[in-house]
């Protein structure tokens, strides 16, 4: 190594860059000051990746205006900090904007019944897949969904009408707390505190919504004291969790 290549390797270890570990949130990029310090910015969405997209990366806001992706979103987002307008925007879901109809009072009786069964079946698919690539689940959520997979009460995967589901409900309710409480905790991330933000649920709303027209309206009637915030227990109470049920202490552990 020639002297011009150590100290080049020297000035890497002593000066890092100070934005490399500095997180942002999204719509926001690390820059230096003056000071040299790092700080998180307003992202230009003109600086988004723009050339060829599809339209699976495009998104649609709550201002039912469609982004080009959620990077525009939210770098849009981020300039209108401090106004109505900003507080207001949010991902509302994957896709173009299109006519979402309006969500029935019998639709949304029906909404968690489908939903339970979904999420039983995303865990079991997870399973499966874990058994031919090892690291989607841990030993422990492994152990626990071994039991509702080996389980020769459960409701295998299939279109069933909603009768079925609520009879398989209350015959089997012990084979659904488990995949209620894992979605949970998959989404409580951001920190891990037994609530879920608007942004810890987007994830999941953003993908439900082209297909279940009344997710929006299901979760906005499970948070019951309308603080904006989804508690575990106002979660479980939605998916018609018993009362015992909807304060694990044992919850957090399960991704471990």
């Amino acid at each position: 190594m020639n002297p011009v290549q150590i100290w080049a390797s020297v000035s890497f270890v002593l000066d890092p860059d100070p934005c490399e570990n500095f997180p942002c949130k999204s719509g926001r990029k690390c820059k230096l000051n003056e000071e040299m310090e790092p700080s998180c910015l307003c992202q230009e969405p003109a600086q988004c990746p723009s050339e060829n997209l599809t339209e699976l990366e495009h998104v649609c806001g709550t201002d039912n205006q469609t982004y080009q992706t959620s990077c525009h979103l939210f770098a849009t987002k981020c300039h209108l900090e401090g106004t109505k307008k900003g507080h207001r925007l949010h991902l509302d879901y994957s896709g173009p904007c299109k006519f979402i109809p309006p969500c029935l009072n019998t639709e949304l009786q029906q909404f968690p019944l489908r939903m339970r069964d979904w999420l039983k079946n995303i865990l079991l698919q997870l399973y499966e897949h874990d058994s031919v690539t090892p690291g989607l689940l841990t030993a422990k959520q492994r152990a626990r969904v071994q039991k509702l997979h080996d389980s020769e009460r459960r409701l295998h995967v299939g279109s069933h009408a909603v009768e079925l589901l609520a009879l398989d409900f209350e015959k089997n309710y012990n084979l659904y707390i488990y995949p209620v409480h894992w979605q949970f905790a998959q989404l409580d991330q951001h920190p891990t505190d037994r609530v879920l933000t608007h942004s810890e649920l987007a994830p999941l709303r953003a993908s439900l919504v082209p297909m279940e027209h009344c997710t929006s309206v299901f979760f906005r009637r499970c948070d019951t004291d309308r603080d904006r915030l989804l508690s575990l227990r106002e979660w479980c109470q939605c998916f018609g969790l018993k009362k015992k049920h909807q304060q694990q202490h044992h919850h957090y552990q399960i991704q471990q």
